[in-house]
């Protein structure tokens, strides 16, 4: 049976002083839900990148409307490139005087059998959702390491887990952020810097909804012990946990984002 979605939770302050690095964070994804979730637990500045100027200009002129913040910045950034992302962290730290927490959201997915899919298919989902990732990582972490505090939030996927047709680009890649942040965690843990990944089900926004067939999603959804997908905000909420100091004792941890009973 398929349960109600609960009512949405305010926010309490999780995040009271510190400043915000997003990725893929325009239009209406987990990105943007985390945003101003992170607004809402009192983040002191924040900044979200995207690759689409229009949806990021749109993106961070809703958030400045909407909430209770000003110090909201946006930053183009394509994340398969080198130069573009250590631009971004340095705008980052700059406008934002050091960045406490670090989301990367930025992923590509996808549907395709394997004997169907074609190597630059397979390549540009690792290279965005898997090697972005580490470039992310790899350009954050020495300023975090130097001042001996900082988090990292990555968004890996159930699929880094479980099976499913059609799906091996991204759940390799997946997979990919799951080994990345255990492996990374342990060395940034050497300097004070945490770094975590939350891994959801399903959570329906509106890209999700246009790349996949409605049939997928209901059988998806069907599969969810609540009878539902997740609402974006709901991924968000964990994201929020996990960087905040509520969760300062947990180190590589993978936490599914999911009711899944199969």
């Amino acid at each position: 049976m398929k349960q109600a979605i609960p009512e949405y939770v305010k926010g309490h302050g999780l995040l009271a002083g510190k400043s915000v690095l997003i990725t893929a964070a325009a239009g209406g994804g987990i990105g943007f839900a985390a945003a101003r979730r992170a607004v809402e637990e009192g983040c002191r500045a924040l900044m979200i990148s995207d690759i689409h100027p229009q949806r990021l200009e749109a993106a961070v002129a809703q958030l400045r409307e909407e909430m209770d913040c000003q110090d909201i910045h946006g930053q183009l950034c394509d994340v398969t490139q080198e130069e573009q992302v250590q631009a971004l962290i340095a705008k980052a730290e700059e406008r934002l005087q050091g960045v406490d927490v670090l989301i990367n959201n930025a992923g590509l997915g996808g549907s395709r059998r394997v004997v169907d899919m074609p190597d630059a298919e397979w390549h540009r989902v690792l290279d965005i959702t898997l090697t972005g990732t580490f470039r992310m990582t790899r350009a954050m972490l020495p300023a975090m390491q130097q001042r001996g505090r900082g988090v990292i939030v990555n968004n890996a996927s159930v699929l880094g887990w479980r099976a499913q047709k059609e799906q091996a680009h991204y759940a390799a890649a997946k997979a990919g952020v799951m080994a990345l942040t255990r492996c990374s965690a342990l060395e940034a843990a050497e300097f004070g810097v945490r770094i975590n990944a939350v891994a959801p089900s399903i959570a329906l926004h509106d890209f999700l909804r246009k790349s996949a067939p409605q049939e997928l999603l209901d059988h998806l959804a069907s599969r969810e012990a609540f009878g539902r997908a997740a609402e974006v905000w709901e991924v968000a909420n964990v994201m929020m946990f996990l960087a905040s100091d509520y969760a300062s004792y947990m180190v590589g941890e993978v936490v599914p984002v999911s009711s899944q009973h199969a």
